[in-house]
This record gives C-alpha cells, sequence and structure tokens, in this order.
C-alpha cells in the first residue's frame, strides 16, 4: 500500500526513512498517472518492510515538486538514506521501476 505523502510529512515519511522511498508525483486529472498509481500500491504491497511506496498529489503540495524539478507526471523519484538517487519520468512497466528499485535494497 502506498502511503500519502503531503508537504506537512514529506521530511518523515521521505528523507527520514530507514528504507528506500520511492514516490509517485501524481495528480488527479492526469490519465498516464493511473497506470503508474497501481504499480506503485503493488510494489509497496510486494516489498512492505523493504520500501516505502508512497505518492504525492501535485496539485495539493505544489512545494516539494516545484523543490525537486518536477516538471512532467507521472514521475517516480527514488530516495535512499535521505537523498534523491533517481527519477523516472512518464508512465513505464513495473519492470522498469523495479530495475531502478532493485540496487537500492
Amino acid at each position: 500500500m502506498a502511503v500519502v505523502v503531503f508537504e506537512s510529512n514529506f521530511e518523515d515519511v521521505v528523507l527520514k526513512s530507514k528504507v528506500p522511498v520511492i514516490v509517485d508525483f501524481w495528480a488527479e486529472w492526469c490519465g498516464p498517472c493511473r497506470l503508474i498509481g497501481p504499480i506503485i500500491e503493488e510494489i509497496g504491497q510486494e516489498l512492505e518492510g523493504k520500501v516505502v511506496a508512497a505518492k504525492i498529489d501535485v496539485d495539493s503540495s505544489p512545494r516539494i515538486p516545484a523543490k525537486y524539478g518536477i516538471r512532467n507526471i507521472p514521475t517516480v523519484l527514488f530516495f535512499k538514506n535521505g537523498e534523491m538517487v533517481d527519477k523516472q519520468v512518464g508512465a513505464v512497466p513495473k519492470s522498469v521501476i523495479m530495475n531502478k528499485l532493485e540496487p537500492l535494497l
């Protein structure tokens, strides 16, 4: 299951996490975001305890996407030890996200 992240809890959920975090930047009106959303949820369930899967709505929390230079959605950022270490822009298959995530585990 993906954790819903807002500006108020981004630091605690993402930057202070002891495990790698994938953050899905999305919006309700974004068609391709609907393709990535279930993949992020699935990864969160499959790797529970090893990875935090998070989702942040760019419309309700605009400061975080601006801080990380998010210009297109969906974008998935990969964090480890509080640092952004990788990025995936656009709707991609689960295998692409897993290939980027595996070296972080």
